[in-house]
C-alpha cells in the first residue's frame, strides 16, 4: 500500500489503494498553516476568536476582517484559504437567507452545520473541483423565545423557540466545525489552524461540558488561548479579533456582534497577565532545578 500520493492525488475524485483521498489531506495542510482560530460555547453564549497574523506593516489595523456575520443570530470563522473562507461565508448567507424565505424564521445553529458541511463535502466528489482549503467554525444562538413570524406570512413553526406554542422553550448556544472533508461535529469548544494543539489542550482544561462558564470569563479564557498559541509564532505580530453570542437576556440581546473594544483591550490585558506569570512559574521552576543540582 502506498503511503504518498503518487498519481493518487491528481484529481478529487481518486482513491489510493489504501483508502485515502490526498486532496482533502493536501487541504488539511493548508488549514494547518493558517492562523489559530478558536471557538467556545459558554454557559450563556458562544464566543470565537482568531489569531490575525499581520503579514505587512502597510495593513490597516483593524481591517480585513476574519469573523463574519452569517444572520442576526450566528457568525462564523475559518483558518486556512482566506479566499476560500469569504466563499463559504457567501454560502452559509445564501443558506441562512433561504431558510427564512421558506420557513418564517432563522436557521438552526445545526440545520445551518448540515447545510454547509454537505456544499463542502460535494467538493470531494468531483475531478472538475477542488475541496476547499479551510475549516470554519460556526457559531449561534438559537432564539428561547417565542416570537412572530417574520414578515408575518404563514403561521411558522408550531412548537420549539420562535413557534407559537405557549410557554415553550428551547434553543440555546450551538457551535459546530465543519472541516474540508464535509465532516462535522458539535462541540463544547473547538480549535483550528496552526496552533490547534495547544488551544485544544487548553480548552479541554476548562471543563466547558459542565456549563460554568459565563460569557464574559469566556472572553478572557479564548484571549488566553490565543496568545498561548501564539507561543510558537511570537516572532511575528498578530491582531486578535473576537466576537460573541449571548442570550436574549445578556449583553447582545441573541445577536451576533464584535466584543466591544473596552472589553476587548480587558481580556488582552488578562491574557498578556496570565502568559507573563506562566514565564515566571518556569523561571522559577528552572532554577529550583539548578540548586538542587
Amino acid at each position: 500500500m502506498t503511503s504518498i500520493g503518487t498519481g493518487y492525488d491528481l484529481t478529487n475524485s481518486t482513491f489510493s489503494p489504501d483508502g485515502r483521498n490526498f486532496q482533502v489531506e493536501y487541504a488539511s495542510k493548508a488549514v494547518e498553516n493558517g492562523g489559530t482560530a478558536i471557538g467556545i460555547r459558554c454557559r450563556n453564549g458562544v464566543v470565537l476568536a482568531v489569531e490575525k497574523i499581520v503579514t505587512s506593516k502597510l495593513l490597516k489595523p483593524g481591517a480585513n476582517k476574519r469573523i463574519a456575520s452569517i444572520d442576526r443570530n450566528f457568525g462564523m470563522i475559518s483558518s486556512g484559504l482566506v479566499p476560500d473562507g469569504r466563499h463559504l461565508v457567501s454560502r452559509a448567507r445564501d443558506e441562512a437567507s433561504s431558510w427564512r424565505t421558506n420557513y418564517k424564521c432563522a436557521i438552526p445553529s445545526s440545520s445551518l452545520a448540515f447545510r454547509v458541511g454537505s456544499y463542502v463535502q460535494a467538493y470531494t466528489l468531483y475531478s472538475s473541483v477542488r475541496p476547499f482549503g479551510v475549516t470554519t467554525i460556526l457559531a449561534g444562538w438559537d432564539t428561547e423565545l417565542e416570537s412572530r413570524v417574520d414578515g408575518q406570512v404563514g403561521s411558522g413553526p408550531k412548537a420549539a423557540s420562535g413557534g407559537q406554542t405557549k410557554g415553550a422553550k428551547a434553543g440555546g448556544p450551538g457551535l459546530y466545525m465543519v472541516e474540508p472533508s464535509g465532516l462535522y461535529w458539535g462541540y463544547y469548544g473547538a480549535a483550528t489552524g496552526k496552533g490547534r494543539q495547544t488551544a485544544k489542550a487548553e480548552l479541554e482544561k476548562l471543563d466547558l461540558s459542565s456549563g460554568s462558564l459565563s460569557l464574559e470569563e469566556g472572553v478572557k479564557e479564548a484571549a488566553r488561548i490565543i496568545y498561548a498559541a501564539h507561543e510558537d509564532s511570537k516572532d511575528k505580530d498578530f491582531e486578535l479579533e473576537m466576537s460573541w453570542i449571548s442570550s436574549s437576556e445578556g449583553p447582545t440581546k441573541g445577536r451576533h456582534e464584535e466584543v466591544p473594544k473596552e472589553i476587548l483591550e480587558e481580556a488582552e490585558n488578562f491574557a498578556k497577565q496570565a502568559m507573563e506569570g506562566d514565564d515566571d512559574e518556569d523561571t522559577a521552576t528552572g532554577a529550583g532545578e539548578t540548586m538542587e543540582l
